[in-house]
């Protein structure tokens, strides 16, 4: 019987992200000056679990980066943090890049995947979590996944994007995870009631979310108001938050409610980790906006 180490552990890519602030894109074979340029690690459930480990929950990792100053770069920052880093290999191809162009609302991405594809699950290394969150990951990996941690007693949180998932994949998941476009897109409206996954969170369009818990309880989270200077990141902040909360014994909605406030936070910074604080801050940004959070239950 596996002990268990951590609290959580995340699986996903770990990317170089390269950002840049554009007063307008260019036209073709034309070049243009950045207002402004950010360069930082990036990579969806790496920013989550970067949240995660600031907070003090005990993490862990499974991705792949290449034998290359980017891959250094991850583990000492993962390392930094107290994230354990086994279950990141360390392969011969260049690390993960993401290339970002913004323009107020507007976001152009070119991603180079490299290392990424060649991550592989170390079940033994995931045995030793009570929790595991997926984001940015194929069909095949998050149904081996998900169905090793349901046989396991391990709770899943699943940040899907696009990817697919059958229903009997679906009604494993504990937390699901999707933002109103994608949710619109597979189930044709925002009917909260066509997922069979345990939990669900959806976040809206211009702020706020829908949560819905496993008894069929249907909550709207406010969001808040933020001057958006860069969105990367934001979804996975939000993500953060609600996997603090229910680990922490918080109902769906006090979660979402967390998620909502690192959410705001990160907008309002350039880069997918430049607004990670210790949770200190976050409780007094909380009060500062009127968001109630139950720090102070015991």
């Amino acid at each position: 019987m596996s002990v268990v180490r951590f609290d959580v552990v995340g699986i996903g890519n770990l990317n170089y992200d390269i950002i840049m602030l554009m007063d307008r894109f260019p036209e073709f074979h034309e070049k243009v000056n950045a207002r402004e340029a950010f360069f930082g690690l990036g990579g969806a459930a790496a920013n989550t679990i970067s949240w995660l480990a600031t907070f003090g929950l005990k993490t862990g990792y499974i991705g792949a980066v290449g034998r290359d100053e980017i891959g250094e770069a991850h583990l000492a920052y993962f390392e930094k943090l107290g994230v354990d880093t086994g279950g990141i290999k360390v392969v011969d191809v260049p690390s993960g890049v993401a290339v970002a162009m913004i323009r107020g609302e507007d976001k152009r991405i070119v991603k180079y995947p490299g290392a990424n594809l060649m991550k592989e699950v170390n079940f033994e290394y995931l045995s030793m979590t009570r929790h595991v969150h997926l984001s940015s990951n194929p069909p095949e990996t998050i149904v081996e996944v998900v169905n090793f941690a349901s046989e396991s007693g391990i709770t899943v949180s699943l940040d899907i994007g696009e990817a697919e998932l059958s229903p009997e994949i679906e009604e494993k998941v504990d937390y699901l995870m999707m933002n109103e476009d994608e949710y619109r897109r597979k189930f044709g409206s925002l009917d909260l009631s066509l997922c069979s996954a345990k939990n669900l969170v959806v976040t809206l369009n211009g702020g706020g979310a829908l949560v819905r818990d496993e008894n069929g309880n249907v909550h709207e989270v406010r969001g808040l108001s933020a001057e958006v200077v860069d969105s990367t990141g934001a979804g996975d902040a939000f993500d953060a938050g609600v996997i603090y909360g229910v680990l922490s014994g918080w109902t769906l909605e006090e979660a979402a409610r967390l998620g909502m406030v690192l959410a705001y936070l990160t907008v309002q910074k350039v880069g997918a980790r430049s607004a990670v604080v210790p949770l200190e801050r976050v409780i007094e940004v909380a009060k500062e906006t009127g968001i109630e959070l139950p720090f102070s239950r015991p």
